[in-house]
């Protein structure tokens, strides 16, 4: 008796490799939906998290943290919105906020002396090896382990930041897309490497409660250099970089559409916050923003 022949022939196979690629192709669009939507979630949540530490701070010190940004070569170039909004809920040198701060890149006070953050670590009054300015510390707000803060300088690199200051921290949003390499342990003899994700800084905005008209209220120049120096390291222009025409991309960025007898922003009486979503662009549609929808 002649058997009965049980293998696909080679047309059968191609058809079901066919409908096998098929259905990947399908597959694919709808799990990088789903990964969008997760990190968007999470970013919201980021957000929200900075909301609240930005209420306990404004319940410590009496108002939110300032954001203002001065042009070079004004005292104050070196230090802009984003990197003031890390120094408030996480400290200058991530080890909590000190009220005495003069918001100032290098840490020092306003007088140029070591009241507050003490970066050289030189008054110690009582001798037991411990700067002084430790103990009037307040915060960490936020906690550190999930903070996502990195300097701009590690951000950036090799790119410059001028005129910002490299070493100064920033709060990064979710989208993690540059590897920071890190060494931990440094002066132990056993130094250890460590390697996270950095996503693109968030942007935070004081409002002037007092400021009769938009651009009074918001000054789209606090974070001006932090933009331009991302735009410099990505190689592609954000939207909310665009300077021309007094900052008219940004202030109808920011412009509430319910209210039509004047322009007027989101938040008038409090901050805003901008992470760049998961293109990295500042000013797009996907960016994630405490205002708006």
């Amino acid at each position: 008796m002649e058997r009965k022949k049980t293998g696909l022939t080679i047309i059968e196979l191609l058809i079901v490799l066919g409908i096998i690629a098929l259905l990947i192709g399908l597959l694919l669009p709808a799990l990088s939906v789903v990964r969008n939507m997760a990190k968007e979630t999470k970013q919201k949540a980021q957000l929200s998290t900075i909301e609240l530490a930005l209420a306990a701070f404004k319940n410590d010190e009496g108002d939110y943290p300032p954001s203002n940004w001065a042009l070079p070569p004004n005292p104050g170039s070196d230090y802009c919105g984003s990197q003031k909004l890390a120094e408030a809920l996480l400290g200058w040198d991530l080890l909590g906020f000190h009220p005495n701060s003069a918001w100032r890149a290098n840490g020092l006070d306003a007088t140029g002396g070591t009241g507050s953050y003490d970066p050289a670590q030189t008054r110690d009054i009582n001798g037991d090896g411990i700067p002084d300015t430790f103990g009037e510390r307040k915060g960490p707000y936020l906690e550190l382990a999930t903070a996502s803060a990195f300097k701009l300088g590690d951000l950036f690199s090799p790119y410059s930041t001028s005129p910002l200051e490299a070493n100064a921290y920033v709060i990064c949003d979710v989208f993690g897309a540059k590897n920071i390499t890190m060494v931990k342990g440094i002066g132990t003899g056993q130094p250890i490497t460590v390697t996270e994700k950095a996503g693109a800084p968030i942007l935070y905005y004081r409002a002037n409660t007092s400021g009769k008209i938009m651009n009074a209220v918001y000054r789209a120049s606090d974070n001006d250099a932090l933009v331009v120096a991302k735009q410099q390291a990505d190689g592609r222009e954000h939207p909310l970089g665009r300077s021309g025409n007094q900052y008219e991309f940004f202030y109808n960025y920011i412009r509430d559409p319910k209210i039509n007898a004047r322009p007027w922003p989101y938040r008038p009486d409090s901050y805003i916050l901008i992470s760049a979503g998961a293109d990295g662009l500042y000013g797009t549609p996907d960016d994630i923003r405490n205002f708006g929808n």
